[in-house]
């Protein structure tokens, strides 16, 4: 049996991030079932994949621990030369974050094509042992292109990344795109072609989770299907469509989750009256299914 303490680096990181990490070896689908099965467990009690973990949680694994730990190959990482590390430029730095003005030509993160050191190489190499910090390298918090000069946040513990990855992360957005009309007819598709009609959604995050997230969708026409359609046509179905949607995913969904039904609700609707133009509104809840499932999923107390 494998024991696991949770630091405080680890504090709020889901526990099946947390297999991933500490068991690379082990593919993400045994895991998963390892959880099922209750052969992991926290505290002594049934695990969930997405439950965030708490320092000084005990994670208890059943198994060889020879056998779960192994020995992942690790590629050696470039070591730039103390030339090279002398060209950061640094703006900030305390224990959590590093604050860097990047000049143009150099590249973030390494890929293909990139030659020489890299934003990610020098800022380890300039950080050197501090770099690692239980499992977790500095890392940047965001993007910026090559030719692209300016300011770059580098994370130097995790619970820094977890931050600026919910401040970076978009949060709303628009969805522009025509669609079929959908009581058109086989004849009439043969005779005229497709008849394709504008349509236009806004989305918003409410609660973010790690494998899902619970938006408020505002419609601006109203289009068959309109949402389940746009948002399959982004890659983001919803959860439990099973015309458009995930398959693989909702029946995920529905063991882990509980999830059996389409996770859309018409909270809200706002209308002119008939008589007069006055504006009505009228709300409903979020039905207690839904909310349980959001809790399932670690969302259930995190609102936008």
């Amino acid at each position: 049996m494998l024991e696991i303490r949770i630091d405080r680096d680890h504090a709020g990181v889901r526990l099946d991030k947390v297999l991933r990490q500490r068991l690379p070896r082990v593919p993400a689908s045994h895991l998963q079932k390892m959880i099922r099965t209750k052969k992991v467990r926290v505290n002594g009690r049934r695990a969930k994949p997405e439950q965030p973990l708490a320092e000084g949680d005990l994670l208890t694994i059943r198994g060889d621990e020879r056998a779960l730990l192994g020995d992942a190959p690790v590629a050696p990482p470039r070591v730039p030369d103390a030339s090279e590390v002398a060209r950061l430029q640094i703006l900030h730095e305390d224990g959590w974050i590093l604050a860097v003005d990047k000049p143009s030509g150099l590249a973030v993160h390494p890929g293909s094509g990139i030659r020489g050191g890299t934003l990610v190489d020098l800022v380890r190499a300039y950080l050197g042992p501090a770099a690692e910090r239980n499992g977790f390298s500095a890392s940047p918090a965001h993007r910026l292109d090559r030719e692209t000069s300016g300011v770059i946040v580098v994370a130097k513990r995790r619970p820094a990344m977890v931050h600026f990855t919910d401040v970076f992360t978009k949060a709303e957005g628009r969805i522009d795109l025509p669609l079929s009309e959908h009581q058109q007819t086989a004849e009439s598709k043969a005779r005229v072609g497709v008849k394709m009609q504008e349509a236009g959604t806004r989305w918003r995050v409410l609660r973010q989770g790690g494998e899902a997230a619970l938006l408020e969708v505002t419609i601006e026409t109203g289009r068959t299907h309109q949402i389940r359609r746009h948002l399959a046509a982004i890659g983001h179905p919803v959860a439990g469509d099973k015309k458009y949607g995930d398959f693989a995913f909702n029946r995920e969904a529905r063991a882990r989750w509980g999830l059996k039904r389409l996770f859309l609700h018409a909270e809200r609707l706002e209308v002119a009256h008939p008589e007069g133009g006055r504006r009505m509104r009228f709300e409903s809840p979020l039905p207690r299914e839904l909310e349980e499932v959001l809790e399932r999923a670690g969302m259930g107390a995190r609102r936008g």
